[in-house]
C-alpha cells in the first residue's frame, strides 16, 4: 500500500559527495533519510526555493519533453530497497495509459519539485517496513 510523504528536508554539504534528503508520511509521523548525490540535491533545493535559472536544467528538460509530448506527470512512486537502494518510479499518463518509467529517487523527487503543481510522492509500505523496522524512527 503506498504512503503519501511529503519532502521535508534537504541537507547539503558542498564538501562531501553524499547529500540528504527526508520523506514524512503525511498523515503520521514516519519519516526517513535518503542519500543523493550533489547535483540531485541542488536542484531540489533550487526548486524548492524558487530559484530562477538562465537555462533550464536537465530535470527542466524532462518535464517539458513529456509536456511538449503530450503527457501528464501523475506522481513519483518509491517502490523498492534492495542492498541498500532505493528504486522509484515516475508514473506518467500518456495517451489514457500509465506509463511508470525508472528512475533514481533522487531525480523522480527533483522532477516532483519541477512540476507545478509539485507531483505527489508515495512510498510503498514494505519500503518503509524495510528502512524503519518495527520501531520507526
Amino acid at each position: 500500500m503506498p504512503v503519501p510523504m511529503e519532502l521535508t528536508r534537504i541537507i547539503i554539504r558542498e564538501t562531501s559527495g553524499e547529500q540528504v534528503i527526508f520523506l514524512k508520511e503525511i498523515d503520521g509521523e514516519r519519516t526517513f533519510p535518503i542519500l543523493i548525490g550533489l547535483f540531485e540535491a541542488m536542484s531540489i533545493d533550487g526548486r524548492v526555493k524558487k530559484k530562477e535559472t538562465p537555462r533550464p536544467l536537465t530535470h527542466d528538460l524532462l518535464v517539458s519533453a513529456v509536456d511538449s509530448l503530450g503527457g501528464e506527470f501523475q506522481d513519483v512512486m518509491i517502490t523498492e530497497l534492495k542492498d541498500h537502494t532505493y528504486f522509484a518510479v515516475l508514473r506518467v499518463r500518456s495517451e489514457g495509459e500509465l506509463i511508470g518509467i525508472d528512475a533514481r529517487p533522487s531525480d523522480a523527487i527533483a522532477v516532483a519539485v519541477t512540476c507545478d503543481p509539485q507531483l505527489p510522492i508515495y512510498v510503498n509500505e514494505d519500503v518503509l517496513n524495510d528502512v524503519l523496522g518495527e520501531g520507526g524512527m
